[in-house]
């Protein structure tokens, strides 16, 4: 388990820049070196005959190549999308309720927690492991509940607290067709998206830690879910799950999403895909 998160560190950026509209770019990147940043433009043509280049951008991380405009939501269009293609199976699993119970999970008590899970003070995994503690003690901005969830049964008991205890709950992921051979690549909406029938959405965005923890949060204002077919030039082939935040008055001014959209902070919706191990949950229909 330890190895496997190692590994699993790495990746933590992209996952970062989903957990909460209020982190800057900046207050992201603390934790992890992402990959490279030396992409090259690739030209591509897109349905409906206009071109669009992988984003190229000195001063940004491509890992944020998630967020778009809801405008950019159509059939036909096409958009450079970071899509981590890291094998899932060696990450981290979910612990019981009993073994989660077990273990502290407060950043009052990591000198023992890295005792316990065998990781130097100054390592990579101790400082992912005190940033992810500590993300889960911030209060919650406004309008947004969240809460770390180190089980099934606690992220369940969540999403109830959220949609009502005798909700029937569904849960939908990003779900790769056929692995894309790259996690950078530009992208076009192959169908008509598909709207979910839901205002609100929980969404879990797993943090870098020795077993799985995912990051929950709700926000209250209307959030739009759709289902998304993808396809690459080169035969990937993706079912992508995307949330439209229609509200975004209370977010950081210095959120990346505005600088990476063009857009003036607060003035617009801005969507993002989820990565594949994000999970979003959804009250089915009555």
């Amino acid at each position: 388990m330890v190895s496997d998160f190692a590994s699993w560190c790495i990746s933590s950026s992209v996952l970062l820049a989903l957990m909460c509209a209020q982190v800057s770019y900046a207050r992201m990147q603390h934790i992890e070196e992402g990959p490279s940043t030396n992409y090259q433009q690739q030209p591509s043509s897109t349905m409906d005959g206009s071109t669009h280049e992988l984003a190229h951008m000195d001063h940004m991380d491509p890992l944020v190549n998630i967020f778009f405009k809801i405008d950019d939501l159509k059939f036909g269009k096409t958009m450079a999308i970071y899509l981590p293609t890291k094998d899932l199976s060696v990450s981290p699993h979910l612990l019981s309720s009993e073994e989660a119970k077990s273990i502290p999970f407060s950043s009052t008590q990591l000198p023992k927690l890295l005792d316990f899970f065998s990781f130097f003070r100054d390592s990579r995994q101790a400082k992912a492991m005190e940033y992810t503690l500590k993300q889960c003690e911030l209060e919650p901005p406004k309008g947004e509940i969240r809460f770390c969830a180190t089980s099934l049964e606690s992220m369940l008991d969540f999403a109830r607290s959220v949609f009502g205890s005798d909700a029937q709950l569904q849960v939908l992921t990003t779900t790769f067709l056929k692995k894309p051979t790259v996690s950078l690549q530009n992208y076009t909406i192959l169908r008509v998206p598909k709207q979910v029938p839901t205002s609100r959405i929980v969404a879990c965005h797993t943090l870098p830690y020795p077993y799985a923890v995912f990051y929950c949060h709700s926000q209250k204002s209307e959030t739009r879910l759709f289902q998304v077919l993808l396809g690459a030039e080169n035969g990937d082939r993706v079912q992508a799950s995307a949330a439209c935040h229609m509200d975004t008055s209370q977010w950081d001014r210095d959120h990346v999403s505005f600088r990476l959209l063009k857009i003036n902070p607060r003035s617009s919706p801005v969507c993002h895909f989820f990565p594949p191990d994000n999970l979003v949950w959804v009250p089915l229909p009555a």
